[in-house]
């Protein structure tokens, strides 16, 4: 049983108005929405619940307008994306409570669908006012949740409204939580976690929960020569934050007390400069990086024996890429290793969860995003969940 309502909770809602959050904060350039990825992930809800009969008025914020109204950040901007997803007309509404919201629902047909305003331009959302929220759910009947990725916030939007109104999780909700119920809250053991990316300073919250929580922690990534630093390991010029031995030292000592395994690179690709296929490539073993070279990548043969660890796991939660994966070649690790966990996720004895900006980009250029069990969008509210943080707008469906 989840602890949260869903929209098969939800009967006929003909005639009913349903206020419901989605993630209209697309990446723009000149004027035009160019990726729809999270229009995608909300088209479920919006269209069944327009299915269903309601009168769906979405909430979004668009940028940081820091509660004024700036013309470049109405929401309106991403109106014909919207449109075009959903195949259907959208009413905008420059509004988000009051008369002119009243008067929309009352235009608007059971079935139609109305775009309010950028909740942001009112300086009480990011507040959690609560007599703004109070002056938004007095024109909704039902409110969805069906933004994950700010899901972190609490802000009117995102946990007021759940408060005053029957509160639901829309399909991309609820699909984000169940995949991280199955990755992290009763997972199939033993779990792997595959932390990468450039600083351990930002995912020190990250690796201190992991560890008490899997049973290997694979590390990659610039954060990888710091803990190698800690102990002992001559990195060359690689990045690496030298002022975080101690903290390094204390996560692996955690990890000991709680039996996680952690895994470092034991061969790397180094070269004297960081640009593509440069001269002074080499691989070799941690102990041989000489001092006017830099760690680029996880070698071949750590990735060889990370591969073996993992088919002997039945979850994943990935977060960061192993090298730096933008610029080939220091990307092999990342993508050997991803088509690895996909290879099991699709034989299905491996569940397999990631997320995060850099993540999914490192996914998609080995070709294997559609490959794993879930993949989430969201950065900041993953990252919190990775923490074991927890997350208001989540919180406040379970009520």
């Amino acid at each position: 049983m989840t602890k949260f309502k869903t929209l098969d909770d939800l009967g006929d809602l003909t005639g009913k108005v349903a206020l419901v959050r989605v993630d209209l904060n697309l990446p723009m350039q000149d004027a035009h929405v160019t990726d729809d990825t999270r229009v995608r992930a909300s088209a479920p809800t919006i269209l069944e619940l327009a299915e269903k009969g309601a009168k769906v008025l979405l909430l979004a914020h668009f940028g940081r307008p820091k509660g004024e109204r700036v013309s470049t950040m109405s929401v309106s901007m991403t109106l014909d994306a919207v449109q075009a997803v959903l195949g259907k007309e959208v009413m905008f509404v420059p509004e988000i409570a009051g008369p002119v919201v009243e008067q929309a629902v009352g235009i608007l047909r059971p079935g139609d669908i109305a775009m309010l305003e950028n909740t942001r331009f009112w300086k009480g959302e990011e507040k959690n006012d609560p007599d703004l929220a109070k002056a938004i759910a007095a024109n909704g009947d039902i409110y969805v949740n069906d933004a994950f990725s700010a899901a972190h916030r609490a802000h009117v939007s995102t946990e007021g409204l759940a408060h005053l109104l029957p509160a639901y999780a829309g399909r991309s909700m609820e699909a984000e939580l169940k995949a991280l119920e199955a990755a992290l809250g009763t997972p199939v053991r033993p779990v792997c976690a595959v932390v990468g990316g450039a600083k351990v300073s930002s995912k020190l919250d990250v690796l201190t929960h992991l560890v008490t929580q899997v049973d290997h922690l694979i590390i990659g990534g610039g954060m990888a020569n710091t803990f190698l630093a800690a102990r002992g390991v001559n990195v060359g010029k690689s990045l690496c934050e030298h002022d975080l031995a101690a903290t390094a030292e204390k996560i692996l000592d955690t990890a000991e007390q709680s039996g996680c395994t952690v895994h470092l690179p034991y061969d790397v690709v180094v070269a004297k400069e960081f640009a593509a296929h440069p001269a002074s490539l080499r691989t070799c073993n941690v102990h041989e990086v000489s001092a006017d070279e830099m760690i680029l990548d996880v070698g071949p043969a750590a990735v060889e024996a990370l591969a073996d660890v993992l088919k002997t796991c039945r979850t994943l939660v990935w977060n960061g890429p192993l090298g730096a994966f933008e610029t080939p070649p220091f990307d092999a690790a990342t993508v050997a290793l991803a088509r690895s966990a996909a290879a099991l996720s699709k034989e299905g004895v491996l569940t397999s969860v990631a997320g995060g900006g850099d993540t999914v980009a490192a996914l998609n250029h080995a070709g294997v995003a559609a490959d794993f069990t879930y993949i989430s969008t969201a950065g900041g509210a993953f990252l919190e969940w990775m923490e074991g943080k927890a997350l208001p707008g989540v919180v406040a469906l379970e009520r």
